[in-house]
């Protein structure tokens, strides 16, 4: 059997054997990037042009925008190229790149919603204060912390992941994947790996996680004690997608991490690959513009001046 040292390339069986299902894949694959693309790019224009959506709220959704580009990026291009040649290979240095920015733009988001969590708290429960306490220098601060706590938790998992010895370079999946990497380690080493994924979701995801929840029960109490209609139903339209986003990010993950190993890759464990990786990059945006109608409003607005200007060309 080999170990790292012989391994160049790793396979993935996600793809099929057959050139016309994985020509689906292709096509699949391509239609939500794309979608996820425009949406973002959408986000992040509007927000960057709209003056009156430069505040922290929307400070932290266009980073979060941006964590979702390249999550997108780091897999779904490689995954088109696959299905569209007919291959299933990636090389030992592509492995290492996709983990490493995985990790990265994954914890960062992560980070950043977290961030989002105690700017709604502060916006709501403590609203005579928020622009003294959410200026500009502690939103860049809290991005800055969130984009480097996911660079140096994706170096150190990147680094223990791929200091593990492989006794094959087969891979249940259509990308590099942790959990699928330690499924095929072949020494004890890779108990450290699993260490600090245990010490990751206790140290890290179970606190930040339990923050969350606890300053929205402070929210929502402080919602209910509003008495207009009107303010009750801003202060719902700019909580319930972050509460939705963060809900659907961590039990993605927990279902990604705590799946059951299995020899051959099952329609389940395919699409459940396909929430987690993908689906989060489409629903930020989609989550945001249906119930914020502020950046509604901001959208028709951009599109009624590139029409207007287009028009008076």
């Amino acid at each position: 059997m080999p170990n790292t040292s012989h391994i160049s390339t790793f396979i993935l069986l996600g793809f099929s054997d057959k050139f016309q299902q994985n020509i689906l894949y292709c096509i699949l694959f391509f239609m939500i990037y794309i979608i996820s693309l425009i949406a973002n790019v959408l986000i992040i224009s509007v927000v960057s042009l709209h003056h009156p959506l430069h505040t922290p709220m929307y400070f932290f959704l266009v980073n979060l925008s941006v964590t979702d580009l390249g999550s997108i990026s780091v897999t779904i291009p490689k995954a088109m190229i696959n299905a569209a040649l007919n291959n299933r290979e990636i090389s030992y240095s592509g492995c290492i790149a996709q983990v490493f920015f995985l990790l990265f733009f994954g914890m960062s988001d992560f980070f950043l919603l977290t961030g989002m969590a105690y700017d709604r708290y502060i916006a709501i429960c403590d609203p005579l204060h928020y622009e003294i306490i959410m200026d500009r220098k502690t939103c860049i601060q809290l991005a800055v912390i969130a984009w480097i706590g996911g660079l140096l938790y994706s170096i150190l998992h990147t680094c223990g992941t791929f200091a593990i010895n492989f006794c094959s370079s087969v891979l249940n999946d259509f990308f590099c994947d942790v959990s699928q990497l330690l499924k095929i380690s072949c020494d004890n080493s890779y108990f450290i790996e699993v260490a600090f994924i245990i010490f990751s979701i206790a140290g890290i995801a179970v606190p930040c996680f339990s923050f969350i929840i606890v300053s929205y029960v402070r929210i929502f109490r402080s919602v209910f004690k509003i008495s207009t209609l009107q303010r009750k139903n801003k202060a719902f339209s700019t909580c319930i997608p972050h509460l939705i986003v963060v809900s659907f990010f961590v039990i993605m993950a927990s279902v990604n991490l705590l799946k059951p190993p299995s020899v051959s890759p099952s329609n389940i464990e395919m699409v459940i690959t396909i929430l987690y990786s993908v689906v989060p990059s489409l629903m930020n945006p989609i989550v945001y513009t249906i119930r914020n109608r502020e950046i509604q409003v901001a959208l028709c607005d951009m599109f009624k001046s590139i029409i207007t200007s287009r028009n008076q060309l």
